[in-house]
Parts: structure tokens; sequence; C-alpha cells
């Protein structure tokens, strides 16, 4: 890894949103599966993942969920269980309930909080497949209180219709309603508008690859969607007491996602930066993706000398990184001076795979620098609120006049008349339905 001083590093990083050409594949795919529903859905299907499917075989079968089960090992289902077990109680504190406030001249005032009908979950079947990103997407819209929970997942390529055992596992163990074997643009655009096999939804989330990525960002307006995800990241703020080997493990861990993943250690001590870069290049010899790691490290990773931690953590704020891991001798006290970062990880037992898997906090987090204007997945992204207006007589005729003279202001004497007619008529005796 390159050590530099933070004068030497630069901050930019560019976002990526596919390429020309992507685009309007994208664009294409997208526009035919709205027009013709199942048939592109199908076409799309066999051309890209090599899979020809009929519309009755979109959907997998209580008889492939139970099989699934006898697919995988034990050991798997209870790590699920335990995990979704701590993600559900972290996630159960984060929901809200509806409010009103009566006020004393008989106005009220309020909010009412309804979880989203249906919900579309993406979940990635081909490089990689990560239950545990089933998990996360999932449960808090389950505590929400969202009542359909619908999976898509690419099926396997090659002429094979089959779906990861241990994603089926941890769609149902985290209460998935339906699941289809369709993945890609494709996939996306049918939860958007709708198929004949497929039932619109109102929110998309979950991870994908650049051409899911894309079509997210097509559909948006249709649909609620999460966010745009960007390569993983991940920022290590140290000083003198970390230990090396673990710090570059957990640079290695984010870098190992991605070849275009970001991985940086931030440190005052130029001794931890250099025995940290000849252990990362120990470790990614031994690592089994050390190519993609590798190609991670070279292009988008660094080691940052600082003069002090204070301007580390100036670094890491203009950095407004994923994952932000403090291995420091007093972690917790540089905490209230972390600005923009999706998770913070403190000291050095809290690698950030905790996170990832098991802590509970969610690990879909913002990245490319949203931290510094947005936060992880949680059960606020899938409710929607309505604001509740009761307005007394007493406070209408209180506050008509300051309302006529905003409306007026504005230009918009409709506003106005609407409240001036109920004033007028109050003023002869009126009983509130415009009867004398």
């Amino acid at each position: 890894m390159k050590v530099q001083s933070s004068k030497e590093f630069d901050l930019k990083r560019e976002v990526e949103y596919g390429t020309p050409e992507q685009n309007r594949a994208v664009k294409e795919i997208v526009a035919a599966v709205q027009q013709e529903g199942d048939a592109g859905l199908l076409r799309y299907t066999e051309q890209f993942d090599g899979v020809s499917l009929l519309p009755e075989q979109l959907r997998v079968t209580p008889e492939e969920l139970q099989a699934a089960y006898s697919r995988v090992e034990d050991s798997f289902v209870a790590a699920i269980r335990a995990a979704a077990a701590n993600i559900r109680a972290f996630h159960a504190r984060q929901k809200r309930n509806s409010w009103m406030d009566l006020q004393p001249d008989g106005t009220i005032l309020g909010q009412i909080i309804r979880p989203l009908k249906r919900v579309g979950v993406y979940v990635p079947g081909g490089k990689a497949a990560y239950p545990s990103s089933v998990l996360m997407n999932v449960i808090p819209a389950q505590i929400a209180g969202v009542p359909e929970i619908v999976m898509v997942t690419p099926p396997s390529t090659g002429g094979k219709a089959g779906i990861d055992p241990y994603i089926l596992v941890a769609a149902a163990e985290a209460g998935v309603t339906e699941m289809y074997r369709v993945g890609g643009a494709q996939a996306v655009a049918a939860l958007a508008y709708g198929t004949a096999s497929i039932a619109p939804v109102d929110k998309i989330c979950g991870p994908g690859n650049i051409y899911v990525a894309l079509a997210k960002r097509e559909v948006y307006g249709a649909v609620d969607i999460d966010s745009i995800a960007g390569p993983s990241e991940i920022v290590v703020l140290a000083d003198d007491s970390a230990e090396p080997a673990y710090v570059a493990a957990d640079l290695l861990s984010q870098a190992e996602h991605d070849e275009m993943a970001s991985a940086i250690l931030v440190t005052p001590s130029q001794s931890l930066a250099d025995t940290v870069a000849a252990e990362v290049e120990r470790q990614l010899q031994e690592l089994p993706r050390e190519a993609i790691a590798r190609a991670s490290i070279e292009n988008y990773g660094a080691i940052i000398v600082v003069e002090s931690i204070e301007e580390g953590i100036s670094v890491v704020n203009r950095l407004a990184p994923e994952h932000l891991e403090i291995i420091a001798a007093d972690p917790m006290s540089l905490t209230g001076s972390i600005e923009n970062a999706g998770a913070i990880f403190l000291g050095p037992y809290s690698s950030e795979p905790v996170g990832d898997y098991f802590a509970g906090p969610n690990h879909i987090i913002p990245t490319n620098g949203t931290a510094r204007f947005s936060s992880p997945v949680d059960v606020d992204d899938f409710i929607k609120k309505s604001s509740l207006i009761y307005y007394s007589k007493e406070a209408l005729l209180r506050d008509g006049q300051t309302i006529i003279e905003l409306a007026r202001r504005e230009g918009l004497e409709g506003h106005a008349r609407a409240i001036e007619i109920r004033l007028e008529n109050e003023a002869k005796g009126g009983d509130g339905n415009g009867q004398q």
C-alpha cells in the first residue's frame, strides 16, 4: 500500500454512474418489461442468465424451500437465526408510533405512521450470494409492519433454474412472503411496474451490479428506492496502540469485496503506517480473493500519515466513509468529533465483519461520501407518514386573518377566500355548515 501524507492524498473519488452503453441498455430493458410484462421479463432472463422459464416457474415453491433447508448445514441455520435475533432486537428500538397533540382550543395536530404495503428486495446471485443482506433488508421492513415482502434473485446460469439454497433459507428465516427466480434490470422493472406474475411494489431495496443500480435509478419515482450503492469503503483511524495485523486484516476485509472497493488507513504513526503496509502485502498473498483485493488496494487503497489524531479526524470527516474503525487508546473519546460516517466501530475487537453479520445494526450503509447527508437502512425506510390537522373554530377565528395575509402575499386569492368565507359566515352567526 502507498504511504503518503494527507497533503498528497487525493480525496476525490469518481462516482460510478455507468457507461452510456450501460445506461442505454438499462433504459431499453426497463421499457420492454414495462410494456410487455412477463414476456419481456422471461426473454431477458433467457438472454442474460441462459435460463428458459414459463411464467408459472418464476415463483419459488414451498417444496423448493423445504429442499433448500435440507441442502444447508444445521450450523448455518443456527447462525442465521442468531444473527436475525440480534438484527431484530436492534431495529425494534427504532419503531415509531403515531401521535396526536390536543391543544387547549380543541385543535388536534398529529402524525399517522403506517408501513408500506409491499416492498421488493433484490438479492444478488451472480459472482457472490449474500444471505446476510437478505436479513438486513427484510427484517427492518418486517418490524415496520410491511405485510408483503417480495424477494427477487437471479437463477443459476447455464440453463439451470435453481437458486442458492443459503439465500432461500435466509429469506424464509427473515420472513419473505414471496420469492422469484429473476434478476438484473429486468427484475427491478418487474417490481416497479408489475407483470402478470409479479405484482408491483412500493419500494425496491437491496444491492446489485451496475445494471441493477441503474435500473433502480431509472424506476425511481414510480417506486421508492433505498439508494444507488457504490463500492464498499473502509477507513481505519488508528494510533500507536493498534495491532498492525488487525488493521491490515480489516482493510482487506473490504478490499476483497470488489476491485473498486476502497480501504484507507489514517494514522499519526509512521511506524504503524510502514508496518501495516508490509502486513497488507503479507496477508494479500494468503487471501483466496487476492486478485480482487490487490486491484482494490492498488487503485483505491492508501495509508495516510497525518500530523495528529485531530488532523486524522478532519480527514475522516472529509472522506465520510461507509465504515469507520477507530482503533486507538481511547476510541470513545474521539467519537464525538466524527461528523460523517455510516457506521463507527470502536476498539480492536469491533472488526467491521462484526457489523456485517451479527451485531445488529444494519450493514446497508451510505457509500461514495454520502454519509455526509444519509444514513444506514433502518425501520424508517419502510414507513410513510401522514400529517393530521383538526382545526377548531376558535383557532380559525384567531388565526384566520394571518392565514389570509400570507395567502394574498403569495398571490393565491382562492386560498385567502377559502378562509375568508368561513370568517364571514361565523361573523353572521353561521353554524359551521354555511347556514344562518
